[in-house]
């Protein structure tokens, strides 16, 4: 039985080993890692000794979750899983890493596992478009949702979200049947589909698209990490449409996290009747979303942010230190995840 860091002697098995045992979008692992780099993260985790940066009580806070001890085999036993399961891992740095996920600066993921078309994630982060709303969606959402999902996947662009039930299945089957390209944003490890229901169509998105998760095979979907997903379903986009989302849905998490990434954030509007709309309709009366009804005012409104920002000199923002702080002070209100 080898240690954890034993296991973790190369950059891939070390974000590994950092994606088993610490939560995801830490910011304090995220910013030793670039500090020092996995591999010696992953020792300073499994020894007592100094930390840089950190005083002895924030060292040992840090450390306070990590219990390797309880899964020793754990690195090697996901590297096997990872290679039988026929999925592939793409760490930070290295071709196939979507670049638009840079952006996320301390929260950046340790590595990412996906099953299938993984070019998917290499063309202009503008060719990318994340749809997302609520989970219990109206014929009215789903309806919308799949008619800007299909004229936008027609067109060859490709559509993100994150598997659930609602808008976000409306998005993907709209994208397939036209025979466009999706992908799908998992909170937990791909070997374990979620929702149930959807093991057929998230097989079809695997086969025919693209399956993606910063957890390793073997993790849960906890509350926690679809949290965590809304930052990069957020971030693998040039914009984030919500098309229904009540009051406090979990998509208007995903919102946020595209507004201060300085992304293009729209939102459908619905009946002022509809409870379901209640939170897209926050969006648009805040200022934080830009009102579209179909695929053409999306477009439209990236090429003026495209042309705006050109004239200006504006570039792409990345995320601000202090955005996870910010993030979870949100997660309170968010209900629907």
């Amino acid at each position: 039985m080898d240690s954890i860091s034993a296991q973790a002697q190369d950059e891939r098995s070390a974000r590994v080993a950092l994606a088993l045992f610490i939560e995801p979008g830490d910011p304090t692992t995220g910013q030793l890692v670039g500090r020092v780099g996995a591999v010696e993260t992953v020792r300073l985790l499994a020894s007592d000794g100094a930390v840089p940066g950190m005083g002895k009580e924030a060292a040992a806070l840090w450390r306070k979750h990590f219990q390797p001890e309880r899964q020793p085999n754990a690195v090697r036993d996901v590297l096997r899983m990872t290679e039988t399961l026929g999925l592939s891992t793409l760490k930070p740095g290295e071709p196939g890493f979507p670049a638009s996920l840079h952006d996320l600066g301390e929260r950046l993921p340790f590595v990412l596992w996906a099953k299938g078309g993984v070019s998917l994630l290499s063309g202009v982060v503008t060719d990318r478009f994340s749809i997302t709303g609520s989970r219990a969606a109206t014929s009215y959402g789903i309806h919308v949702a799949g008619e800007i999902a299909s004229d936008l996947a027609s067109h060859e662009k490709v559509l993100v979200s994150g598997g659930a039930y609602g808008i976000d299945a409306a998005v993907h089957r709209a994208a397939l049947a036209a025979r466009g390209h999706t992908v799908a944003v998992m909170a937990g490890g791909l070997d374990r589909p979620y929702p149930s229901g959807h093991r057929e169509l998230l097989e079809r998105i695997g086969d025919l698209g693209l399956l993606l998760s910063e957890q390793p095979p073997g993790a849960v979907p906890t509350r926690g990490r679809c949290i965590a997903r809304a930052r990069l379903v957020a971030a693998l986009s040039g914009s984030t449409t919500i098309v229904e989302a009540a009051g406090r849905s979990g998509a208007l998490l995903v919102a946020r996290q595209a507004e201060e990434l300085g992304r293009v954030v729209a939102a459908v509007p619905g009946p002022v009747t509809s409870a379901a709309s209640a939170g897209t309709h926050r969006l648009l009366r805040e200022h934080v979303a830009s009102l579209v009804t179909d695929a053409s005012d999306l477009t439209a409104l990236l090429d003026h942010r495209s042309a705006r920002a050109s004239t200006l000199g504006i570039e792409r923002r990345p995320v601000v230190p202090g955005m996870a702080q910010h993030a979870s002070s949100r997660t309170a209100m968010v209900r629907d995840l």
